[in-house]
């Protein structure tokens, strides 16, 4: 029958309707990139220890300004009070960045938004740097020296409180960790030094000291970084586990690393704090002597040599860790793309 113009036709038996295309199914997301869940989305992940790690690097501190003041009052005259000041004031520095750091981790774990969390973290560093700077002020002998310990100790304690307000708030807890731990070692470390010098070939020339001391300094430099990658592996691997518990998301490889290096980061921020503000200090050490201005020319080269160490050294440490835990990818099946072709 033709179609006449104007009429409607019939739809053709012999044309099926096409069937809806079925809507597309979500990719999952791989195991290490899981969505967080509704209760914690929007918040920073957990950090798990923090009190415990508080309280370590809060003893510390104390047990740093202690030492420092127990030097600096059993020296016999005031030159030798400068030079011990100057030569003790980056290991107070270190120890009040942890400080402020760990407390504030403390303080922000209940909080979920970023902006509170980093202004939490700011005051709670401060009123560290605040306890620091006032013991320091009532147990020390009243004077430029003593200002000075004082005055970088509040200022790295708030710099250290304003890390713990970032986003991954997990890589800083690993981060004070591992300073922490390295930092501990390198006291532990000063008993077998001259055992090490001998070892290394000490003798009584000049140059036979200043190359065993190199060689000792390098040791450890080695081992403080390879104990901060493996300490922030630890970590890193034991908050993962926590936060796996809690629905979190895991952790990637740029965290150890970050972890890892954290400790050299912190002595290499350390520096720069003395520099700026502890110059004085260090200058007035300086000027005691020519021997004394060659001493502080040598020590801060030496802090920063040790500090590029300990950084590199416990990133590759942590992460090599990391990737020792990384298991072989899913083979494909050849088969497969053959099967797809024939069907």
């Amino acid at each position: 029958m033709s179609k006449q113009p104007g009429s409607s036709t019939a739809a053709e038996p012999d044309q099926p309707e096409a069937a809806p295309e079925a809507p597309e199914q979500p990719t999952p997301a791989p195991a290490d990139e899981a969505a967080p869940t509704p209760e914690d989305a929007g918040r920073p992940a957990y950090v798990p220890g923090a009190v415990v790690l508080a309280l370590v690097a809060v003893g510390w501190l104390a047990a740093m300004l202690w030492s420092t003041r127990a030097a600096i009052n059993s020296a016999a005259a005031g030159v030798t009070a400068i030079s011990l000041s100057a030569y003790a004031l980056p290991g107070v520095i270190t120890a009040a960045l942890v400080a402020g750091a760990a407390v504030a981790l403390v303080a922000t774990n209940p909080l979920g938004r970023t902006t509170l969390r980093f202004l939490a973290a700011v005051g709670t560093g401060l009123l560290v740097g605040l306890a620091a700077a006032v013991a320091t002020n009532l147990t020390y002998a009243d004077n430029a020296t003593t200002n000075t310990i004082a005055g970088t100790t509040a200022a790295a304690a708030i710099i250290g409180g304003a890390m713990a307000g970032a986003r991954n708030a997990r890589v800083v807890g690993g981060l004070a960790a591992a300073t922490l731990a390295a930092q501990v070692f390198v006291v532990l470390f000063s008993r077998v030094r001259d055992p090490l010098s001998d070892l290394f070939g000490a003798g009584d020339t000049q140059q036979s000291m200043l190359d065993a001391a190199k060689w000792v300094s390098r040791t450890e430099s080695l081992l403080a970084g390879l104990i901060a990658g493996v300490v922030a592996f630890g970590y890193l691997t034991w908050a993962r586990r926590r936060a796996a518990h809690r629905g979190g998301s895991a952790l990637r490889w740029p965290a150890y690393l970050i972890a890892g290096a954290g400790p050299g980061l912190l002595l290499l921020l350390t520096e720069v704090i003395i520099r700026i503000g502890g110059r004085g200090l260090l200058d007035l050490a300086a000027a005691l002597s020519e021997a004394d201005q060659v001493a502080q020319t040598a020590l801060g080269t030496s802090r920063i040599d040790n500090a590029i160490w300990v950084l590199f050294v416990g990133a590759l440490a942590a992460l090599v860790a990391f990737g020792r835990t990384l298991g072989p990818r899913p083979a494909l099946d050849e088969d497969e793309p053959a099967e797809e072709a024939t069907a």
